[in-house]
């Protein structure tokens, strides 16, 4: 299966500011140091991959984006600007937690767990962001709610409660979810990794479309074909560091580092 056109290939635009800016960024839990000093960028409309061992500070950097977690040392900015902080002079104040939830409006994030609400039917879970948050009239959320439920496939769904779903289908109501606050970029931790196998593709068929209308994600997978196919750049990390990076194809055919070529030969 062939993937979309890498835009990794193309010649980056004069000025672009990233979508996602890491610089020299440092989380500890403790005496637990799990991020040791990131730097990375992603580029708006971009599929960017990350992948690693268990434990290796994948998914806590997923949730230092939209400050859920604090990090510790370093910067770490969306669409230009500094998450979590704002800066005078030298030093960095911590945002309220007002002005973070109004900011963490414009990250959709999709976690392993589908986190829907268990007393709202796939309908009402998909409506009550936009109406809560953003204020949007009920009537308004509902048709946005019924486009969003038909494009992830699930239009027929709409009625049914959570138990009523298979988990693929609680994923999928999850990333509609997430796409009702418009956001201008989506998390995506380990998305498929709470499902049965056989479950897994139409969650990845969701994302496959995403990604061709031009959505920038960051996604946390250890679905290899789909990083291959559909992403743009590869991280693989470990330990809490990049240790290797670039095109999906570059890193899972001829990876370079011997850390990466050890841990591909375990799950490829």
């Amino acid at each position: 299966m062939t993937g979309k056109p890498s835009k990794t290939q193309d010649a980056p635009e004069h000025g672009m500011v990233p979508m996602v800016r890491a610089q020299d960024v440092h989380k500890s839990f403790g005496h637990v140091e799990v991020l040791k000093g990131i730097d990375l960028e992603v580029r708006p409309g971009e599929v960017f991959c990350l992948i690693g061992p268990s434990g290796s500070g994948k998914s806590t950097f997923l949730r230092c984006i939209n400050h859920l977690e604090k990090i510790n040392a370093g910067r770490l900015y969306v669409d230009g600007e500094l998450v979590g902080y704002r800066q005078q002079g030298d030093k960095l104040y911590e945002l309220r937690d007002r002005e973070v939830a109004m900011k963490r409006r414009d990250i959709g994030m999709v976690f392993q767990r589908f986190n829907l609400f268990p007393h709202m039917t796939a309908l009402e879970n998909v409506m009550e962001a936009p109406v809560q948050v953003r204020g949007v009239n009920r009537a308004q959320a509902k048709e946005r709610a019924v486009q969003l439920l038909e494009r992830v496939g699930l239009a027929d769904r709409a009625g049914h409660y959570p138990s009523q779903l298979s988990g693929g289908q609680q994923q999928r109501v999850a990333i509609a979810r997430a796409l009702a606050m418009d956001p201008k970029l989506m998390l995506f931790d380990e998305p498929t990794s709470a499902l049965d196998p056989e479950l897994v593709g139409d969650v990845l068929d969701v994302m496959r479309d995403l990604a061709e209308s031009g959505m920038t994600m960051v996604v946390v997978t250890h679905e290899m074909g789909f990083a291959r196919e559909v992403g743009d750049s590869l991280v693989f990390m470990d330990d809490g560091v990049v240790v290797e990076s670039g095109h999906p194809r570059d890193v899972l055919t001829n990876p370079r580092h011997e850390r990466t070529q050890s841990f591909l030969s375990k799950v490829l």
